[in-house]
């Protein structure tokens, strides 16, 4: 992403002039560094001391992520950060910085390559296949009790005995999952401490087994209910009365997790107890005081606390070892201390009693009216259905007959159909009829009826299906327009919105005229405390862009012309920002475009836009129908795979079971297989090339069809051997024993990742950026023996060396590269000090006991 300049520096001419005669001398010869070095990057043959890069030289980001990394390597020249060259953007101001500037504290040595010990290959075969034993012995269970417990509420007569009885069976099914991760972890575990282990070996075994569980329990959709906490106890959570938890990422190690009373933890924070680093998990404590809050789009890595009324903002991370002292505020990656104050709702009574009857509730709303109708109601559908005598009669195998597969045709597009009526008439119309039961900027106590009519309006609103479908096109305009959103006078671009975007509330919204947002915006207008919430109208100004992964807050200092960079924290305090862009967190300023950017505009206006608008919205509308078959099709094979094995059970007792206990598994390869085989077709089998142009430019419109394929599936191979095995069919040049815990790479055939590495829970490569109309991408490579710690992102353009860290929540910016065992961290990310360096065995030196 191309990104704007700080305030110009104000220099006193005579600076130079003033300084003893060796440091003037000095500067001079930086200065003649620097600007050679410069030179070369950007193909200019003389480079003024005083020109300014962006505005004279006509530099860019990624030309000065160059730069930054020529002078790393340049034996008579201080380091130099991209946050640097912004803060001081011509020659004569980046040297007087440097020499000004502390020396850099001490750091441990860079591991020799040798001390990182390559994995075990008959290891890594051997977890794996452990693994895919244990997911066949769950789905033989499930299939067992499935079975069981559907034929007997098939037996039932009248509507009342069907209703008791899936109202039973449903409610029976639904403890069992959410006990089973329980159970698991006390059998196989008992309680966490603090240990290091490597990952395919019996300790990691167990840790995934936990894991996988306790991702497939239920109980994570009552995020933000009384119900979760006391269910993160029963795993056991130390967590005080009072606790509100909005964040849908489930923690491992909950035993190491201390939540005092009266904490608040927003949406997407991740506190999961343990870290992945170098091919080893370490487990280790999180920390939280009394009243705290954590903000939206955070991460609190191991062996961090928080202090008794601390506050940790939006779009920031706590580090290994670090602490936010009692009473403070902290923001920033890594956090530093700020004076903005996160809680800005007054309290509301919410006391013991209203959480206790909110959650009692909710079970019975569970339990007696959404388990029996999920159960019952399915069971009464397909009995209503004449037309499936065939599909559903257990007497004699159908499976040569035709009738049978064109039952489960239609059957399939009923389904698909259905639940596309059904799902626009809860996306477009119930919450339109919850609307006025929340108004804006009226605070509200938690757990009570107007904090359940918000959650439902936020449910609704965010599933997934349309905005996947319209995203990325012209038509993501008039979605987001009937589901609430106000955007001003719109200014059609063809890509205004991504795929992905997220809100607390549609309706108090407003995206002003000419902005276009890339994927990953989360708009929070919707304020916590401990005891209340509130919601209020959240603006962002007109012909802004916006990065990927950005939390936009209620009052959020950004006006009109901003350039949002991916993961910027968006000021919360200051003067309201306009004309410029900002980058990192916390944000400094930097500039708005640059000349490069400005090479496509005459696409962008007049006939010409016109005439290129109207191909890519025929292109797009295309791909949506495209993908709009391909789901069905998938959905259809999928009918046809579940009725196959149900037949089979009705004639071949143990047999049949097995045949439907083969069915999940069945259906993930088959999943998996035929979006592989989508996206090979799309590309013409054929590696994507790195590419600068138009989002106007037909070879955009093809490489972004790419971003609708379906790709939800891969999570159930989180922790796997597998998800590099289908990375590798995808197209990724992945090397041996990678572990992937979660990663996401959106252009697979232009990424590398080398033996060994290590990507930890949602840390993304993506090799793209597309900003104010026009695309830019090229290849990634990260090195054997590389880690990608927890939130981490890594831009196109990036080169990882042999064994370096990125540390979590890190924004790896387009163009840099990193040194072999280098270890970088922060938004954007630099150089850092190294907590540990590994020792002659290969393992990083803790005081935690190690298991193997």
């Amino acid at each position: 992403m191309t990104l704007p300049v700080p305030r110009h520096v104000v220099e006193e001419p005579d600076a130079v002039e003033a300084a003893e005669p060796d440091a003037a001398e000095s500067n001079t010869a930086v200065e003649r560094l620097l600007a050679d070095v410069l030179a070369g990057v950007t193909h200019i043959e003389h480079v003024p001391v005083d020109a300014h890069f962006f505005d004279d030289l006509g530099a860019n980001s990624l030309t000065m992520a160059h730069f930054c990394a020529r002078v790393r390597k340049h034996p008579r020249l201080p380091p130099v950060s991209i946050r640097d060259v912004y803060g001081h953007p011509t020659v004569r101001s980046l040297a007087a910085a440097l020499a000004e500037a502390p020396g850099p504290p001490a750091a441990a040595p860079a591991p020799p390559p040798e001390t990182t010990a390559p994995g075990s290959t008959p290891r890594y075969v051997l977890c794996g296949a452990l693994q895919l034993l244990v997911f066949a012995g769950y789905c033989l269970v499930a299939a067992l009790g499935s079975v069981q417990g559907y034929g007997w509420v098939a037996d039932g007569s009248g509507l009342v005995e069907v209703y008791l009885r899936s109202a039973v069976f449903g409610g029976l099914g639904l403890v069992a999952l959410c006990l089973l991760p329980v159970v698991a972890k006390w059998l196989l575990v008992g309680r966490w401490k603090p240990v290091e282990f490597p990952v395919w070996g019996p300790a990691y075994l167990r840790f995934w087994i936990v894991k996988a569980l306790l991702h497939t329990s239920p109980m994570a959709l009552l995020v933000g209910n009384p119900l979760y906490v006391l269910y993160l106890r029963a795993l056991g959570a130390r967590i005080g009365p009072g606790v509100t938890i909005l964040s849908r990422t489930v923690p491992v190690c909950t035993d190491l997790l201390t939540v005092g009373a009266g904490t608040v933890i927003r949406k997407e924070c991740h506190f999961l107890g343990y870290r992945a680093r170098a091919g080893r998990i370490r487990t280790g404590p999180v920390t939280l005081g009394r009243d705290v809050f954590v903000g939206e789009h955070t991460v609190l890595d191991i062996d961090t606390a928080m202090g008794d009324g601390s506050q940790l903002g939006h779009s920031s991370a706590l580090r290994a070892g670090e602490t936010v002292p009692a009473g403070q505020s902290f923001h920033g990656s890594p956090a530093r201390r700020t004076d903005v104050d996160h809680i800005r709702v007054d309290p509301a009574v919410c006391g013991t009693a209203r959480r206790a009857g909110y959650g009692l509730a909710t079970l019975l709303q569970v339990f007696l009216l959404y388990v029996p109708l999920t159960v019952g109601g399915a069971h009464l559908l397909l009995a209503a259905v004449p037309s499936l005598e065939v599909l559903l009669d257990p007497a004699a195998l159908h499976l040569t007959s035709p009738r049978f597969y064109a039952e489960a045709v239609a059957l399939s597009l009923a389904l698909f159909l259905g639940s596309v009526v059904t799902g626009a008439f809860a996306v477009l119309v119930v919450p339109r009829l919850l609307r006025p039961l929340v108004r804006p900027d009226r605070t509200y106590p938690l757990y009570g009826f107007h904090y359940s009519v918000h959650r439902a309006i936020a449910r609704l609103t965010n599933i997934r299906f349309f905005a996947w479908l319209c995203g990325d096109s012209s038509y993501i305009v008039p979605y987001l327009t009937a589901l609430g959103y106000d955007l001003s006078r719109v200014e059609q671009t063809g890509s205004n919105f991504g795929t992905e975007i997220q809100h607390e509330t549609p309706f108090l919204t407003r995206v002003g005229s000419g902005t276009m947002v890339a994927d990953g915006l989360s708009v929070m207008n919707a304020e916590y405390s401990a005891t209340s919430f509130r919601v209020s109208r959240t603006s962002i100004g007109g012909h802004n862009f916006l990065g990927n992964a950005i939390a936009y807050p209620v009052g959020g200092r950004t006006g009109e012309n901003c350039l949002l960079a991916t993961k910027v924290l968006v000021p919360l305090d200051g003067e309201i920002r306009e004309g410029v862009g900002l980058l990192g967190s916390p944000p400094f300023e930097i500039p708005r475009s640059v000349e490069r950017d400005s090479r496509f505009d005459h696409l962008r206006e007049g006939d010409e836009l016109r005439r290129r608008l109207a191909a890519k919205n025929r292109c797009n509308l295309r791909s949506m129908a495209l993908f709009v078959l391909l789901r069905w099709l998938h959905l259809c094979a999928l009918t046809v795979l579940g009725f196959a094995a149900y037949d089979l059970y009705g004639h071949h007792g143990t047999a049949g079971l097995l045949a439907l206990a083969a069915v999940p598994l069945a259906g993930l390869v088959f999943t998996i297989a035929y979006y592989v085989l989508v996206e090979r077709c799309l590309t013409g089998f054929r590696p994507l090339r790195p590419r600068l142009c138009s989002i106007y430019d037909p070879v955009f419109w093809r490489q972004e069809r790419l971003w609708k394929l379906p790709d939800k599936h891969l999570q159930v191979l989180n922790g796997t051997p597998y998800k590099s095995v289908v990375w590798r069919l995808m197209g990724v040049r992945i090397g041996r024993r990678v572990f992937d815990d979660g990663a996401y790479i959106t252009e697979r055939t232009l990424t590398a990742i080398g033996d060994d590495a290590t990507l930890a829970a949602s840390t993304k490569i993506q090799a793209h950026s597309q900003e104010d109309g026009t695309f830019k991408s090229d290849h990634v490579t990260i090195g054997a023996r590389c880690t990608l710690e927890v939130g981490a992102f890594v831009h196109y353009g990036v080169v990882l060396g042999e064994g370096a860290v990125l540390a979590p929540d890190s924004f790896l910016m387009k163009g840099e590269e990193v040194p072999p065992y280098a270890w970088w961290g922060g938004n954007p990310a630099t150089e850092t000090v190294r907590y540990a360096a590994p020792d002659t065995t290969g393992r990083s030196r803790t005081d935690a006991p190690r298991e193997q």
